[in-house]
């Protein structure tokens, strides 16, 4: 459906058009994300979290800081979400032994299985962008790149 009968509105311009239209995809994809989380009582940053060191494991433990530099959200308070992962026994956390200002982070068997368990929730994510072809997709990366310069 076009971005302009989907919100009832109109545009100053194909570039306001466009700023506005993946906007809005954004927020409608987010949502369907969210929706699927929900079932399994985590955030979309916790779940970013969670996903960044099971994908780091091997250089375990990881800082505060590794971590927030791969955040999708780069405005997430990471020490707020590690202390809630922690006291949901979804990763440990110790000081680091080289600088005690900072924390060390590593997954937990108990927050890989929570990912292992939510394998459908990627499965379905990759369905979110279906409509496209693989080109598309592939059009729609370099396009959004370049967006971000």
């Amino acid at each position: 459906m076009k971005i302009e009968d989907e919100i009832k509105g109109r545009f100053r311009n194909e570039y306001h058009k466009g700023l506005i239209n993946l906007n809005y995809t954004t927020r409608h994809l987010s949502y369907e994300f969210n929706q699927a989380l929900k079932e399994h009582a985590v955030t979309e940053q916790q779940y970013n979290v969670l996903r960044i060191l099971r994908g780091f494991r091997a250089e375990a433990p990881l800082s505060i800081s590794f971590i927030k530099e791969r955040m999708l959200d780069k405005d997430s308070d990471v020490s707020r979400i590690v202390d809630r992962l922690f006291l949901n026994k979804m990763l440990t956390r110790c000081e680091n032994v080289m600088d005690r200002r900072q924390k060390s982070v590593e997954i937990t068997e108990k927050g890989l299985e929570l990912l292992n368990s939510m394998l459908i929730i990627e499965k379905k994510v990759d369905t979110l962008l279906s409509n496209l072809s693989e080109e598309e997709v592939q059009q729609l990366n370099y396009l959004l790149d370049k967006i971000r310069g």
